[in-house]
């Protein structure tokens, strides 16, 4: 094994080292709770990528998870010039280019001058990419809906306060009750 000098430069497999023991030593600092609430939240979350996947598989399989993330921002905040895209996104300019270039190519994207400045070019869902975005998040919700329908009532009372409280603390918008499916309607 070779031996490093304290001012010799450390390798990769040094620091990547350190960065685990820190990593590990991080996750035994947290309080119990809150590391079994992370692990629940991460546990969720796999289920909710595997619904989106699901439902877009059952729509349309020629689409990514990813792509339709980039329609689904599209259509909550409408036409929007490639930056600002990218910045909903967090991915760089490029990334969310060759993104909206594919997504153009099969129709569900358009490119229109902005009629404030006429040398830039916001994107916006063509028809087709609404009603594409439409019936994924129908799809969601159902399978959503029917999963949350097999939990007791008291639990789904606790659960839309645990998520909108989980909401609030990562400062995302808040649960719009008018525009959020009814997931308390009792299914067969």
């Amino acid at each position: 094994m070779r031996q490093h000098s304290n001012d010799a430069p450390a390798s990769d497999a040094d620091r990547a080292d350190r960065a685990s023991r820190a990593s590990r030593a991080s996750r035994a600092n947290l309080d119990g709770a809150v590391a079994d609430v992370a692990a629940a939240v991460m546990a969720a979350s796999r289920l909710f990528v595997a619904i989106s996947a699901r439902a877009l598989a059952d729509i349309t399989p020629a689409l990514t998870v990813q792509q339709l993330r980039t329609l689904v921002v599209l259509e909550a905040q409408g036409p929007i010039k490639l930056a600002e895209l990218a910045a909903a996104l967090t991915v760089n300019p490029s990334t969310a280019m060759r993104t909206v270039d594919k997504l153009e190519a099969l129709g569900l994207v358009d490119r229109q001058v902005n009629p404030g400045n006429r040398r830039e070019v916001v994107l916006r869902l063509t028809a087709d990419g609404r009603n594409l975005v439409a019936q994924v998040m129908t799809r969601r919700h159902q399978e959503i809906a029917t999963i949350v329908a097999r939990l007791p009532a008291d639990q789904r009372t606790g659960l839309v306060q645990a998520l909108q409280a989980l909401i609030t603390a990562a400062d995302e918008p808040a649960i719009d009750p008018l525009s959020a499916p009814d997931l308390f309607i009792d299914h067969p």
